[in-house]
């Protein structure tokens, strides 16, 4: 029973995260959706993404939304869906940029930001380990817009 009810929960989640998406409204000008879907970036980054969401699946099984590393997860799952927002806003002109390499790049930044977030959990910003992973963020940051043509 308590199965049933936490996946309905999940599927309510996952249905009201769609309808959110689905209802923002394209910036004039990007690449259009099929273009996007077919690089090898969104490849990657969607391949993450549907790791990530299987290893959350599987963890709500036994753990509630609380357990750490659930949050975790969805803070990740919440930086992921802002660079697959990022490869949709991409110029028609651009799309030949949506590398294998960007979407490891992206990839990269995602788990160093999720890794911060656990950090500033326990630390403050002035922490050396703190510091260390917003180095780590700002040097994948730059990588992509170099590749995006943005630097």
């Amino acid at each position: 029973m308590k199965l049933k009810l936490i996946i309905a929960s999940v599927a309510i989640i996952f249905g009201m995260v769609s309808a959110a998406h689905a209802q923002v409204k394209p910036k004039p000008g990007p690449v259009s959706g099929t273009q996007v879907k077919a690089s090898a970036a969104y490849s990657e980054v969607l391949l993450h993404r549907a790791e990530l969401t299987a290893e959350l699946e599987s963890l709500l099984v036994e753990y509630t939304e609380d357990y750490p590393k659930v949050k975790a997860l969805r803070t990740e799952l919440g930086f992921l869906g802002k660079e697959i927002d990022r490869l949709f806003a991409v110029p028609p002109a651009e799309v030949g940029r949506l590398s294998t390499a960007l979407g490891k790049l992206m990839i990269r930044k995602v788990q160093s930001q999720t890794e911060l977030w656990n950090l500033q959990q326990t630390y403050k910003d002035d922490h050396p380990d703190v510091k260390t992973a917003q180095k780590k963020i700002e040097v994948f940051e730059s990588a992509i817009k170099e590749i995006l043509g943005q630097s």
